[in-house]
């Protein structure tokens, strides 16, 4: 049986074969522990399998109702210009025409330097004839 028995000449050592290994699992179990923390910090929402359709989109028997405001702060309904005053008479109608069982859809278009008071007063006076079903349209991205 063969030893390594220290020789007769000083300075000279045998190299090492061993691996240590401790700092090696210590960086890796601060690793673990940093990314367990982090994970579920990373989701951002509820994963949900959405199921597949193939459906057609809804039939419309009326075009929706088009509502803009401007930067000046007219109104206007389709291409045309409405006075403050006259928009609960208008709107009125609007609901009249279709009757309590199928509301308008109305479509709220306003510009994004208006007072929010104002674009506001307007989803007001929607209500308030009881045109419920509003979408506000804005552009996808930034400008």
């Amino acid at each position: 049986m063969a030893m390594n028995l220290p020789s007769g000449r000083r300075g000279r050592r045998a190299p090492m074969a061993e691996i240590n290994v401790t700092p090696l699992v210590d960086v890796m179990l601060v690793l673990l522990i940093i990314f367990m923390v982090t994970a579920p910090l990373l989701t951002a929402g509820v994963p949900v399998n959405l199921p597949d359709a193939r459906a057609k989109a809804l039939d419309q028997d009326h075009e929706p109702v088009q509502l803009s405001i401007d930067r000046q702060g007219r109104l206007f309904l389709g291409e045309d210009e409405i006075a403050d005053a006259a928009l609960p008479a208008k709107l009125e109608a609007i609901r009249a025409e279709t009757g309590d069982q199928d509301p308008r859809q109305v479509f709220l278009r306003a510009d994004r330097s208006l007072d929010y008071g104002r674009v506001m007063r307007v989803m007001g006076e929607l209500n308030r004839a009881g045109l419920n079903r509003v979408s506000l349209v804005t552009v996808e991205g930034d400008r």
